[in-house]
């Protein structure tokens, strides 16, 4: 095996150790284990059991974060959203293990980063999108910020929950998702408030 195939090996192994078990419960021994080297051969590669988390977080989030940008083909704002929500679901269904890294604290996670960064460059570009359709509707576009936080978090809180429930089907998530957010966008008050306070 040539170290660049060797690397990628290792990096397979590490990724399904850490999406099965955690950062913290999984060892180097178990990853050198696994994929049938010693630990030298691991600490060589990437130095440690923070460098090789690190190495799996970053193509994680490179690859949903390219995933998402590419499913944007632009359109309508609400073609968009439902762009946006059909991606996200479909890399928790067509890449569990690494959407279980992502949403999984650790001290590497939190150092490198994490999910959370990763929903706030996706929360940028949908504040862009929002910004523009804000201007056209006569809303604050200054706010554009507050709501593409919102979207964002909804369908990726949603998301955590759809991993383990996987039920009702990705499609219908996504309508529903869609649904509520664009329902509410486009009945929206201009200047909201509340009605208890």
């Amino acid at each position: 095996m040539t170290g660049k195939e060797r690397r990628e090996q290792l990096l397979d192994v590490a990724r399904a150790l850490f999406a099965e078990k955690g950062f913290e419960v999984t060892s180097i021994e178990e990853i050198a284990h696994r994929a049938g080297v010693s630990k030298p051969v691991v600490y060589e590669h990437f130095g440690g059991k923070e460098g090789i988390y690190a190495v799996v977080v970053d193509r994680e989030m490179q690859y949903l974060m390219d995933h998402i940008v590419n499913a944007l083909s632009g359109g309508h704002p609400r073609e968009l959203l439902e762009q946006a929500a059909c991606a996200l679901l479909d890399y928790i269904e067509g890449s569990t293990d690494g959407f279980r890294i992502l949403v999984r604290d650790s001290p590497v996670a939190s150092s490198t980063g994490t999910f959370s960064s990763l929903l706030n460059d996706i929360a940028s570009q949908v504040e862009s999108i929002l910004g523009l359709h804000f201007s056209r509707q006569g809303y604050d576009r200054k706010l554009a910020a507050l709501y593409s936080q919102a979207l964002v978090g909804m369908v990726a809180l949603t998301g955590q929950w759809w991993l383990e429930v996987r039920k009702p089907k990705k499609d219908e998530v996504a309508a529903h998702l869609v649904n509520l957010a664009w329902k509410g966008l486009s009945h929206m008050d201009h200047k909201p408030r509340l009605r208890t306070r």
